[in-house]
């Protein structure tokens, strides 16, 4: 059976890890948590503009690991894309190789997760609602500027499961 990657992408403090989680659950399938948080917590530190490449290659890894244990879908909380976006947020530029790695957005269904829910600090990694809502709008506009189209959901986890289970079942 052909797995189909559902990326998940959203500013901070969105829902993409419940989001995906909550997706795997409901199709009985395996999901691929964002490695950047392992990462911060790992380290201790935000990351570095020269450790975007390697935070994204090894999301891509682990993405090709769980594949082979997907059934059907596989949900990626956030893929190359969002490390891409972040990097020109921060830093203004974009590594050669990481813009190689997100220029290979390929997804079955891109999903966008709205800033509705409430913010909560989340020790290194989250920095204010301000920079959220920020980004979001940074989200829409590489997605437009890529005509890549996308699902954005929104409200409580069971609406937001809902609308995804719903694009799914018209692709």
């Amino acid at each position: 059976m052909t797995v189909r990657r559902i990326a998940i992408l959203g500013a901070e403090s969105t829902g993409k890890s419940t989001l995906a989680e909550a997706l795997a659950a409901h199709y009985g399938t395996v999901w691929v948590p964002e490695y950047l948080r392992e990462f911060v917590e790992t380290t201790g530190r935000v990351p570095f503009e020269h450790d975007q490449y390697p935070i994204a290659r090894t999301q891509i890894e682990r993405e090709a690991a769980a594949a082979a244990r997907a059934r059907g879908y596989l949900f990626c909380d956030t893929t190359p894309l969002m490390t891409a976006l972040y990097s020109l947020h921060y830093w203004g530029r974009v590594d050669q190789q990481l813009a190689a790695l997100d220029a290979r957005h390929d997804y079955h269904l891109t999903v966008v997760t709205a800033p509705d829910l409430p913010w909560t600090a989340d020790g290194l990694q989250r920095e204010s609602e301000a920079v959220r809502d920020r980004v979001h709008g940074e989200v829409l506009a590489t997605l437009a500027a890529r005509a890549i189209p996308y699902v954005l959901v929104r409200g409580s986890l069971t609406e937001r499961v809902a609308t995804v289970v719903a694009a799914l079942s018209m692709r």
